[in-house]
């Protein structure tokens, strides 16, 4: 559970400063599955071996990392509420996310 009044503030609009959230954590998601898939890659090809027991292991490491990582929209709230995403009102309705720290 979020306070809200902490939340709105940072835009003056509750309903803007979950867009701003909602952008951001889709942009976390798509980094985190770039990486995650880039690293899997490496396991592509396997040999029916001892090999492959271990490089499983690793696999499954790496998932489970993943795994345990926070949700992407509880990681954009915590950016939004540390003042850690720099935003801009592009019109009177929508913002843009500028850049954010990783």
């Amino acid at each position: 559970a979020r306070d809200l009044a902490s939340i709105q503030e940072k835009t003056g609009n509750l309903y803007e400063s979950i867009a701003i959230i909602a952008k951001r954590a889709n942009q976390i998601n798509a980094r985190i599955k770039d990486e995650l898939h880039r690293k899997l890659e490496e396991f592509g090809s396997l040999n029916d071996n001892l090999e492959e027991i271990n490089e499983n292991k690793e696999q499954i490491e790496i998932s489970r990392f993943y795994e345990r990582m926070a949700n992407p929209s509880i990681q954009a709230t915590h950016e939004l509420l540390n003042d850690k995403i720099y935003f801009k009102k592009r019109d009177e309705n929508w913002f843009v996310l500028l850049a954010s720290s990783p």
